[in-house]
């Protein structure tokens, strides 16, 4: 279910427009429509409302302006099951770590005393 804080993806005509965050839904006056106000994540960022029934805030498609959209709710990628498993750190550029072995954590504030 979709609901305020989600990320949305924004499809026009069955391509992908932009991303937005879902910042809140409130009922219409119309049973089953909501007030969506959606933060578009594009440059520059813009606070729009669009009035939506709940089948197409949950991803049916609607039209506006006789053009074809949906909304797509974005789930973050799951983390790879190696890094799930070791939580290591990241190796330093240029410097491979031999496997099996945990990675050193370097202090930024040790790396500016070193200059």
């Amino acid at each position: 279910m979709t609901a305020e804080k989600d990320l949305v993806l924004i499809y026009f005509e069955d391509k992908p427009l932009s991303f937005a965050r879902i910042e809140g839904i409130e009922p219409d006056h119309k049973p089953d429509w909501y007030h969506v106000r959606l933060l578009l994540l594009q440059v520059p960022v813009q606070l729009v409302t669009w009035i939506l029934r709940s089948a197409y805030i949950e991803g049916a498609e609607f039209t506006m302006n006789g053009k074809r959209m949906r909304l797509e709710k974005v789930t973050a990628p799951a983390e790879p099951a190696r890094r799930k498993k070791e939580k290591e750190e990241p190796v330093p550029s240029g410097k491979a770590k031999p496997e099996g072995q945990p990675a050193k954590v370097i202090p930024l504030a040790q790396l500016k005393k070193d200059r």
